[in-house]
């Protein structure tokens, strides 16, 4: 992905990015700013389209927004003035698909994220945890294969953060979809990522790619005792050591530019 600017110069947003994702798998996606991660999640929602190369999703070209393809956004992009419940169904209703079917859809969704009682309070209404489970619901409604989580859970308070990441596990488990998270937590792309990409920036890259055991084990067990694995320490340490020092380069590398101006 190539951005050209104003002055005849461009960016580089991403270059020789590719890989495959099968269905049911949960992948984590991780870098230092800049490196391109929200660019890339973009590029698979079909909101921006890659200056070269191609996104497919089994196998189709991707050449726009879909509803094969579902976004939870940092801040949930609700209808504040809509009820919870009319936000779960917009979906469905924009298919005109009948009320019954509707409702049941929303009453699954509502309990399965915990709101049943909350679906006729306004989205306003609610904290920040509750708006974030009203926009993984309307994003499962429509039942898309795959779910693309742009900092779903960055806005939230530590407490509120570690209830949605259990959320998150006991959705992927139940529902069987294909979900591909962006984050800034180091801690949260080990715990939720079947698989995670460290990304590097300038140009933005996959720079290193980890299997790993976490995400499984928190589906069926307390979250806290899977983070105090020795196994989950010491891969965040080498993660954060590698991320610091992509960060020192890019630090030493804007001040030889300032110094040369």
């Amino acid at each position: 992905m190539r951005f050209d600017l104003p002055n005849g110069s461009h960016v580089q947003a991403l270059e020789d990015v590719s890989l495959e994702l099968k269905k049911g798998e949960l992948l984590s996606v991780l870098g230092p700013s800049g490196c391109g991660k929200s660019t890339l999640l973009n590029i698979l929602a079909g909101f921006l389209a890659p200056t070269s190369g191609e996104v497919t999703l089994n196998g189709k070209p991707v050449r726009g927004p879909g509803p094969e393809r579902g976004m939870v956004f940092q801040k949930g992009a609700l209808f504040e003035w809509m009820s919870v419940r009319r936000n779960v169904d917009f979906g469905p209703r924009m298919k005109s698909m009948p009320e019954c079917d509707r409702n049941t859809i929303v009453e699954n969704l509502l309990s399965t994220v915990g709101l049943a009682q909350f679906k006729e309070k306004a989205v306003y209404e609610l904290s920040g945890g509750m708006q974030q489970r009203v926009a993984l619901a309307r994003c499962l409604a429509n039942d898309p294969d795959v779910i693309l989580m742009d900092e779903p859970l960055g806005a939230l308070d530590a407490l509120t953060r570690e209830k949605m990441q259990g959320l998150i596990l006991d959705l992927w488990k139940k529902t069987g979809k294909t979900i591909i998270l962006i984050t800034h937590s180091v801690d949260e792309a080990l715990l939720l990522g079947e698989r995670l990409l460290v990304m590097a920036p300038r140009p933005g890259r996959i720079f290193k790619e980890y299997n790993l055991p976490f995400a499984e084990r928190a589906a069926h067990s307390d979250i806290r005792h899977v983070k105090e694995d020795p196994q989950f320490d010491a891969t965040k340490k080498e993660i954060l050591e590698m991320i610091w020092g992509m960060e020192e380069e890019i630090m030493g590398s804007a001040a030889v530019k300032e110094g040369k101006k």
